[in-house]
């Protein structure tokens, strides 16, 4: 198939620190070209790539200083988008809403993956104005908000098998925090279990713009107040591999409905076990006493933290391989591209081409 992947502009594919949703377009684009398909990606011009790339700004945006509104370069992004729609038997977009006015067209061949939350009321009207459109949503818990819309299906994310190297003895003695410092994330929480535990804590996180004073008035201190806890700071994926390997466990203490929350599986694929608490998508994704716990406050995250050594942690990086591999996503979205209106009737089409010239449509 001939599949276009178009990517958000504010990190490149992959990141080369925080960056969710661009990690997993990265993942998936280079598994749909390893399985065979023509794939383009419309993503920022220092993505790395197997595919086509067609850069659409210089460098990612939130690495750019220059760049003061992203608007106008995802808004001219969607323009070459729509000028090059038909050279794509389907194409499928990870830019949330911003795409939806321009795909009328072709909307029956292409899918939006939803990312992010979807408890925003402001949404909902959007939604009911394009209530058609096929969505792909990252966990069954996610879509409960939304209106009635089109689902053509839930697909939990998945990692390479070998990106993250499973290590069934860890060294390092601690607990372990990943993600953004912000208050849905819960860091104070993790801080807090570690020290009732008697545990050492460490964070690598990602510190925004907008959770400055979050970090600033609440977090720093208490970090600076705990003599247990280690603030690294953002990561790449090369040291993740190290930091979540030699974990006893990655504390999830979030506090918000959680889409999916990639860190899990990362985890779980170097078979580190996942404390979590009860939101969002945690039931979904953590085998509950197998990859890990799932916990309803404080207390019992502190006494889940003394029962994760008795977890087989080749157990865990099992459950990752059985559930969360790129190549289960990339499966799973080619059925999706399959069953779109649009992509059957040209798969017809080129069928009926065949039938008349005795040749075989290309995939």
């Amino acid at each position: 198939m001939k599949i276009a992947q178009i990517a958000p502009l504010a990190e490149c594919c992959p990141p080369k620190f925080y960056g969710g949703t661009e990690r997993i377009v990265s993942w998936l684009t280079e598994e749909l070209v390893r399985q065979g398909h023509d794939v383009t990606l419309f993503a920022s011009g220092d993505s790395v790539t197997s595919a086509t790339l067609v850069p659409c700004c210089d460098v990612a945006l939130r690495l750019n200083p220059k760049v003061q509104d992203p608007l106008p370069y995802l808004m001219m992004m969607l323009d070459e988008v729509r000028r090059r729609a038909d050279e794509f038997d389907v194409l499928h977009f990870h830019v949330d809403i911003l795409h939806y006015p321009f795909v009328r067209d072709f909307a029956d061949r292409m899918i939006t993956t939803l990312h992010g939350r979807l408890d925003i009321p402001d949404i909902v009207p959007f939604y009911r104005t394009f209530p058609d459109f096929p969505l792909v949503s990252i966990s069954d818990h996610q879509r409960r908000p939304m209106p009635p819309v089109n689902w053509a299906g839930t697909i939990y994310h998945g990692l390479p098998r070998d990106l993250l190297a499973f290590n069934p003895h860890p060294e390092g003695n601690y607990l372990a925090f990943l993600g953004r410092i912000s208050p849905e994330k819960r860091p104070d929480r993790a801080i807090e279990i570690a020290g009732r535990a008697g545990r050492k804590l460490k964070m690598a996180a990602k510190i925004d713009r907008v959770d400055q004073a979050y970090w600033e008035g609440h977090i720093k201190p208490m970090v600076d107040a705990n003599p247990n806890v280690e603030f690294i700071g953002e990561i790449s994926d090369r040291e993740k591999a190290d930091f979540l390997g030699n974990a006893d466990a990655l504390l999830f203490p979030i506090d918000w409905p959680e889409p999916f929350g990639l860190v899990m599986i990362e985890a779980m694929a170097c078979g580190t076990p996942v404390i979590a608490f009860r939101n969002g998508s945690v039931p979904e994704v953590i085998a509950d006493g197998i990859s890990g716990f799932i916990v309803e406050d404080i207390a019992s995250a502190v006494d889940a933290v003394h029962l994760t050594s008795r977890l087989d942690r080749a157990g865990v990086r099992a459950t990752f391989e059985a559930r969360f591999s790129v190549e289960r996503m990339a499966r799973d979205y080619v059925e999706i591209y399959r069953s779109l209106p649009g992509v059957n009737r040209l798969s017809l089409g080129q069928q009926l081409k065949a039938d008349k010239t005795g040749l075989q449509p290309a995939d």
